[in-house]
């Protein structure tokens, strides 16, 4: 049967809503090996009786069925004939991807709007007062560094909102090339050394030549981003470990901290946009809250993995693997990544 091999779930009913024939996909989905008999009302989808019932009175209707924690979009379609209806028609379509998608896009445009109102807030409050002439001249250099502060915060969270869009669209205009990692993690480290100093934070580089196919730009960014990080969630005192290795396969890349760390709830969610675990310390060190967003989206757009182990108290350790002798451009899409 030619509908055997689809994905979709295709249920055919007679006009009292009993099964005459489903494929496999749709066998699997309600739960039930069974082709003939009231099946559907045994699958346990809340609402799905109802949906049925309009569609024998000739109704052709939609909804979304929650089925075992995954989202589905049922359509039901009524067959007549001779003017009544002989059967219904009904395909199943797992959208669960698509809705988590839709949902943290959602979030995405909210948290952007929230971001942006907030130091906007703070540059027209400030600027208000002082043309009022409500700022005593003494404290005009004051309010002027708060505006600055605030301006430069827009600025970077807007530059990596632009980042962020050019990864979604795969970055198919970006130059490949073999980058070699530890020249590239050497130069970044030499940018981040005077923060680190100031930070108190020994910041340590060790390994050897090793090259990778990728976007020097967007691999630099991986470095720096996961550095900044090291740094900024460390303490007075403390050490960053970056290590660049040249392995059987792959290229290894470490950075490893001996911060904060990081607690176990929040280690799956620190690469989703926005996310932070000390919300105000974020924001008190500068922090946008999409740097390891942005990281996640180059990662995936070199084909490579990335791995993270962390304990509170202790420290952080992210790894992430390049494919080695790797020639072509990545060619993965990164429309679901979020």
């Amino acid at each position: 049967m030619l509908t055997s091999s689809m994905t979709e779930g295709i249920v055919l009913l007679n006009n009292r809503g009993r099964i005459l024939s489903m494929n496999h996909a749709a066998a699997k989905l309600l739960g039930t090996g069974r082709y003939s008999g009231d099946a559907l009302s045994a699958s346990g989808a809340p609402g799905l009786g109802a949906f049925i019932q309009r569609a024998e009175k000739g109704e052709r209707s939609e909804m979304v069925l929650s089925l075992d924690g995954r989202s589905y979009q049922a359509e039901a379609s009524p067959v007549v004939s001779g003017g009544k209806v002989s059967g219904i028609v009904l395909l199943l379509l797992d959208v669960t991807e698509k809705e988590k998608v839709e949902q943290l896009r959602r979030e995405f445009t909210a948290n952007v709007s929230h971001e942006l109102k907030t130091p906007l807030q703070t540059i027209s409050g400030s600027a208000e007062l002082m043309a009022e002439g409500m700022v005593r001249a003494e404290d005009i250099p004051r309010f002027s560094r708060r505006i600055y502060g605030e301006a430069k915060r827009m600025i970077r969270l807007v530059e990596d909102i632009l980042r962020l869009s050019h990864l979604d669209e795969g970055a198919a205009d970006m130059k490949w090339d073999q980058v070699d990692l530890y020249a590239l993690a050497e130069d970044t480290a030499e940018s981040l050394f005077a923060e680190a100093k100031a930070a108190k934070v020994a910041l340590h580089l060790s390994g050897e030549p090793a090259f990778v196919f990728g976007v020097r730009q967007l691999l630099q960014g991986i470095i720096y981003n996961l550095c900044d990080n090291a740094i900024k969630y460390n303490r007075p005192g403390g050490s960053v470990f970056l290590k660049v290795r040249e392995e059987a396969e792959e290229v290894s890349l470490t950075v490893e901290d001996t911060g904060i760390g990081i607690l176990a709830e929040h280690q799956e969610r620190i690469f989703e946009r926005f996310y932070r675990v000390d919300k105000s310390h974020s924001k008190e060190i500068g922090g946008t809250g999409l740097g390891l967003s942005i990281v996640k989206h180059a990662v995936k757009l070199h084909q490579a993995k990335l791995e993270l182990s962390s304990v509170p108290g202790e420290g952080t350790k992210i790894t992430i693997q390049f494919p080695k002798d790797r020639k072509d451009k990545g060619s993965c899409s990164t429309e679901n990544i979020v």
